[in-house]
C-alpha cells in the first residue's frame, strides 16, 4: 500500500523529466549540435546523480510552505501536479513542474485550514521573475564572451563546432545534475514527511531515507526525459528564437549556472560568510530560466528573431499551471477523504505537525536495494556499449578530418 502511495510522485517524476529536464539539452538538440539519444542518456545519468547527492536542499523550502501530514496528501498533491503538467506537455509547452507542485500545496492547505507561508511562497514567486532575468543576463554576457574568444582565437570553423559540440556536452551534463539537485524537491518533496525508510549502506556509501526517495524520483525523471521529452526539446531549440552553434552553448551553460546557484548550500553559506544575504535554497523553474536564456540572446541579436506569439502562449501556461494545479488537488482531496475514507491531513496547531503520519516499511529499502543494483548494472553495460559505438564514430570522424586538412594543404 505504501508503495502505491509512491506512484503519483513517480508519476510527477515522469512528467517532469518528459518536460522541465528536457531543457537542460533542448537548445542543444534543437540546433542539431547533439542527437537526442545522446542528449537523453547523459541528461538521465547526470539529473539521478544530483537528485540522489544534492537533493536536500530545495526540499525544506517546500515543506516550510506547506507541512503535508498524511501520505494519503501526499499521494494526492503529487497526482495533482502530475496531471496538470502532463496536460500542459500534451500542448508542447514548457510549463514548470514548480508552479504545479506549489499550486498544489497551496491548494491542500486551504482544504485543511492550514496557513501559507508568506515568506517562503514570496521567496518562491520572486525566483520565477528573478530566474529568467538572470539567465538571460547570464546568456548575454557567456554570448559576448565566447564570440570575442572566437574571433581572438581565429580558429577553424570546423574545428570551432567540434569544441561546441564537446562543450555542450559537458555543460550540458552539469545543467542535468542542477536540474535533479534543484527540482527532485518538486517530486518527492511531499513525501520526506510521511516517509522514514531504513538507511541503506552500499559501502561507499550511504543513502538516508530521503535519498532513497530522491533515487526513485531520480529514475522516474530519467525515464520521462528518455520516453517523452523529444517533443519539447524541439520546442526550446528552434521554435522560440533560431539558435546558432555558440548561442545553443551559452543558453545551455547560462541555464545551468541559475539552477546551481538555487541549489548549491555551500554558496549560500559562502555569501553569508562574506556579509552577504544567503542565497535562497528554492526549486526554480527550469522551464522558466531556459526561456530567459533564450530570449536574452534573441533581443541581443535583435528581437524580431523572437517568436513573441510562442512566448505568449508559454506566458499563459505559466499563469494557469498553479491555478489549475491548485484547483485540482482542492477537489481531489475532497474526493479521496470522502470517497475513499484516506486520510489526506489536517490542520497543524502551534506550527507543528508533530503527529505526522509517518510511514516506516523495511520492505521499501530493501526493493531499493535491488533497484539500485539493477540500474548500477544496466547503466554499465549501456555505458560499455555506448563507449565503444562512441569510440567508432570519433574514429571515422578524426579520419574525415585528417583527410580535409590533408586536401586543404
Amino acid at each position: 500500500m505504501i508503495l502505491f502511495f509512491l506512484t503519483s510522485g513517480l508519476f510527477l517524476g515522469w512528467s517532469l523529466g518528459a518536460n522541465d529536464a528536457s531543457n537542460v539539452f533542448g537548445s542543444a538538440v534543437g540546433s542539431k549540435m547533439v542527437t537526442f539519444r545522446k542528449a537523453a542518456i547523459i541528461a538521465s545519468i547526470a539529473v539521478i546523480l544530483g537528485a540522489v547527492f544534492q537533493g536536500a536542499g530545495a526540499s525544506e523550502t517546500l515543506g516550510k510552505l506547506g507541512g503535508v501530514n498524511a501520505i494519503g496528501g501526499s499521494f494526492t498533491l503529487a497526482l495533482a501536479a502530475a496531471i496538470t503538467v502532463y496536460v500542459m506537455t500534451k500542448f508542447s509547452l514548457p510549463v514548470s513542474t514548480t508552479q504545479a507542485i506549489v499550486g498544489a500545496i497551496i491548494g491542500w492547505n486551504l482544504f485543511t485550514g492550514n496557513k501559507t507561508d508568506a515568506d517562503t511562497l514570496s521567496k518562491i514567486v520572486v525566483t520565477w521573475v528573478s530566474g529568467p532575468v538572470l539567465g538571460a543576463l547570464f546568456a548575454v554576457l557567456l554570448y559576448i564572451i565566447i564570440i570575442k574568444i572566437k574571433k581572438a582565437s581565429r580558429i577553424h570553423l570546423i574545428r570551432f563546432e567540434s569544441f561546441l559540440r564537446t562543450g555542450l556536452i559537458i555543460v550540458g551534463a552539469f545543467g542535468a545534475y542542477s536540474l535533479g539537485a534543484n527540482n527532485i524537491a518538486n517530486v518527492m518533496g511531499v513525501f520526506v514527511p510521511a516517509f522514514n525508510l531504513q538507511e541503506l549502506d552500499l559501502g561507499l556509501f550511504t543513502l538516508s531515507s530521503s535519498q532513497q526517495l530522491f533515487l526513485l524520483g531520480g529514475l522516474a525523471i530519467a525515464v520521462g526525459i528518455i520516453t517523452y521529452s523529444k517533443k519539447v526539446m524541439e520546442t526550446i531549440g528552434g521554435n522560440i528564437v533560431e539558435l546558432n552553434s555558440e548561442a545553443a552553448i551559452v543558453v545551455v551553460l547560462a541555464q545551468s549556472l541559475v539552477l546551481f546557484i538555487f541549489s548549491s548550500s555551500g554558496l549560500s553559506n559562502l555569501f553569508v560568510k562574506i556579509g552577504l544575504p544567503p542565497i535562497p535554497m528554492v526549486p526554480v523553474s527550469s522551464s522558466q530560466v531556459i526561456v530567459g536564456c533564450v530570449i536574452g540572446i534573441g533581443l541581443y541579436k535583435g528581437a524580431r528573431n523572437i517568436n513573441f506569439k510562442l512566448l505568449g502562449e508559454i506566458g499563459i501556461g505559466w499563469i494557469a499551471t498553479p491555478v489549475m494545479s491548485g484547483l485540482l488537488a482542492f477537489f481531489s482531496l475532497f474526493f479521496v477523504k470522502n470517497i475513499f475514507g484516506i486520510d489526506v491531513g489536517y490542520k497543524i496547531i502551534g506550527g507543528a505537525a508533530s503527529g505526522a503520519v509517518t510511514a516506516t516499511d523495511p520492505g521499501i529499502s530493501a526493493i531499493i536495494r535491488y533497484l539500485l543494483l539493477a540500474v548500477l548494472i544496466t547503466g554499465l553495460l549501456v555505458g560499455i556499449y555506448y563507449s565503444l559505438i562512441e569510440r567508432k564514430k570519433q574514429k571515422e570522424l578524426k579520419k574525415s578530418e585528417d583527410k580535409f586538412w590533408h586536401y586543404l594543404k
